[in-house]
């Protein structure tokens, strides 16, 4: 009798074993899909990609910059788009680059007054690593335009840096322009001072370009520069200048000018191929 009833319960329990494991799953998913279903639900996705942006090194930054600066220069010298702000791009051996108006500009990410601030302390960098002289003014928003722009590989995009172009406005009538800087490009990451042109009380024979391009380097963590044989003097629009190169990766390099206009007495920094 006991061996019968031990029988009678293994049949019932391997029958009500088997009836869960086929019934259970479909019954369990039905239930999971009439709780998801009409209702919102956040879950966290892990992905190897997420969260991920591509960093250019400085010398990096500064390449990309100074292919698509003069990318702009030569197609506005050959259509005349100067001042326009339109699109431009380059095509050689080395690919495409364009330097194009960013459209996030001041109203989302940054105000005015916070990119003011950045350009100000730009300046008091470059004052302190001897770059420029302690009478360049300091920025007021009233005088100048601001301009948030992308400097761009095309042929890969991830190559690119955002930058403020700076300048002092034309609009402002009798304003003396005596140790004030005249235009900038800023990096819109780090704050840093790629290109610049301002007038200051010093006189060409007064500076040490080896000293200020080395100074201007180590400011932007850049490799050390070395001295460029130019093609000529004609190579520029003022007889005081010299030129450098800074190496970046592989093939890349970067033309650096250190140039002085006389009678405006106008430095500048200028970087292009």
């Amino acid at each position: 009798m006991r061996g019968r009833i031990f029988n009678i319960f293994f049949l019932v329990s391997v029958i009500v074993a088997v009836g869960v494991s086929i019934w259970g799953p479909e019954a369990l998913s039905d239930y999971r899909d009439r709780s998801l279903l009409g209702t919102i639900h956040e879950q966290q996705v892990e992905s190897g990609e997420e969260g991920y942006r591509y960093q250019l090194s400085p010398a990096e930054k500064l390449y990309v910059l100074s292919r698509a600066l003069e990318s702009q220069a030569a197609a506005e010298s050959e259509w005349g788009l100067k001042g326009q702000g339109q699109e431009t791009w380059q095509q050689e051996s080395g690919g495409s680059y364009a330097f194009v108006v960013n459209h996030r500009g001041l109203s989302e990410d940054v105000s005015y007054e916070e990119m003011n601030e950045a350009v100000n302390q730009a300046l008091s960098d470059l004052k302190e690593a001897g770059i420029l002289p302690e009478s360049v003014q300091r920025v007021e928003p009233e005088l100048y335009e601001a301009e948030l722009y992308s400097a761009i590989d095309v042929r890969e995009p991830r190559n690119s840096a955002a930058v403020w172009r700076l300048t002092l406005s034309q609009s402002q009538r009798g304003l003396l322009k005596e140790n004030r800087l005249m235009e900038a490009y800023m990096d819109a990451d780090d704050g840093k001072i790629y290109e610049f042109y301002a007038r200051t009380e010093r006189k060409w024979e007064d500076m040490d370009p080896d000293t200020l391009v080395s100074s201007w380097c180590q400011y932007l963590g850049l490799p050390k520069p070395r001295a460029f044989e130019s093609s000529g003097i004609l190579s520029e629009a003022t007889p005081f200048f010299r030129k450098y190169v800074v190496q970046g990766n592989g093939e890349e390099r970067t033309i650096v000018t250190v140039g002085f206009y006389e009678g405006i007495q106008e430095i500048f920094i200028r970087i292009t191929q």
